[in-house]
């Protein structure tokens, strides 16, 4: 399978960034106590909600590989960083610390097969394994709905 290739364009006023990606376009923005117009999601969280939707997707291929009965899935996500580094504190880095992943799959199957659906979908998952290459700490409950 040939490489594949993203590609966004982005147009910024402010901390508001209205992105286009394909035929798409979202904004991020910050809360107005931040400085921002909250006219979107912030980046954290924007990141967070990519995980989500990057385990949903990947977790609906693996299902379709391991003839798992996956109705459907839901994700309640929490990461916590030191706002201390995105302010510049050098001693302490910018990115989270911690991410904790629950997620509440509709299913059919035992909790055994969903902790292997869990355990292939993260292993395979570009967001989940990139924020694991960043040594983030992330801690993942996948369970029974």
């Amino acid at each position: 399978m040939a490489e594949q290739k993203f590609h966004v364009t982005t147009n910024s006023k402010g901390m508001k960034t209205e992105i286009k990606a394909d035929e798409h376009t979202f904004v991020i923005d910050e809360p107005q106590k931040m400085g921002g117009t909250n006219e979107g999601a912030d980046p954290l969280s924007t990141l967070l909600g990519s995980l989500a939707g990057c385990e949903t997707v990947v977790a609906n291929m693996v299902a379709k590989e391991i003839n798992f009965d996956l109705e459907s899935i839901e994700f309640t996500i929490d990461g916590s960083l030191d706002p201390r580094g995105l302010m510049g504190d050098e001693n302490v880095r910018p990115y989270f610390q911690t991410v904790t992943v629950h997620a509440l799959v509709h299913t059919s199957e035992s909790q055994e097969r969903i902790n292997e659906l869990q355990r292939i979908t993260d292993k395979r998952c570009p967001v989940y394994t990139t924020l694991k290459a960043a040594g983030v700490e992330l801690t993942p409950n996948w369970e029974k709905a």
